[in-house]
């Protein structure tokens, strides 16, 4: 038996998802702490697009850390464990939604439905767009969280995440061709020079920061009485 922490071991051997979850539910409870330092970005980002609050957000994450643990057990490995987390992540921000009646459902059979996206005109970056990365990536949040619920939530998986199709189409419970077309909306809506100015900043967008990370990890295994098993 080695004498390195678990977690510890867990970094050094680079344990997939999968084998955490095993080990997991072989009694090993310290693990849970991995996988959601590991997903919390996500997990944020994706719940983030839907609620446009803060502190909502850090709420509705240890209620859907909650439940992932509760049903771990359920985890068949058909999916990335990330996509099966991530979808009962927008799950919950959707029930949060839909209790204080503020949920906007988009009706697909409104839309016609076509392939591919709208691609963004590509801009040489300039001294002066370099100097604006900051102001440019608060604007590109701003202008994200203005869209439909279900516009925004497609954009962060997609574009902010870098989710593939299947994946987005798998968490958000919608065809692949559903995905493309909302993201497509969404493009079309936001294209133009903020978007295009932006560039590879969008993936710094809607950040998770250490802070906020350790304060939900903390929570939720307060919820879970799970102190005891951490190292």
């Amino acid at each position: 038996m080695s004498s390195i922490p678990i977690l510890e071991r867990a970094h050094v051997e680079g344990w997939a998802d999968e084998e955490i979850v095993r080990r997991i539910l072989h009694g090993d409870l310290a693990l849970f702490e991995l996988l959601m330092r590991r997903h919390n970005q996500r997990v944020y980002r994706a719940i983030r697009s839907i609620l446009r609050d803060d502190s909502e957000s850090e709420d509705v994450m240890q209620d859907a850390y909650v439940r992932a643990y509760e049903h771990l057990a359920q985890f068949e490995g058909r999916a990335q464990f990330s996509t099966w987390l991530t979808r009962i992540a927008v799950n919950e921000a959707l029930k949060r939604l839909a209790a204080r009646g503020k949920l906007d459902p988009l009706d697909e059979e409104r839309y016609e439905e076509e392939d591919g996206t709208m691609p963004f005109q590509s801009n040489s970056p300039t001294p002066e767009s370099n100097a604006s990365n900051s102001e440019l990536k608060s604007l590109l949040e701003e202008a994200i969280l203005t869209l439909p619920v279900a516009y925004r939530a497609v954009t962060v998986l997609r574009d902010v995440e870098e989710m593939s199709t299947a994946e987005t189409a798998e968490v958000l419970s919608i065809t692949e061709t559903n995905v493309k077309v909302r993201l497509h909306r969404a493009h079309e809506l936001l294209r133009g020079a903020l978007f295009a100015r932006v560039g590879a900043n969008s993936t710094r967008a809607f950040g998770f920061h250490a802070s906020r990370c350790d304060r939900v990890v903390h929570a939720v295994f307060e919820r879970l009485d799970l102190g005891s098993h951490r190292d």
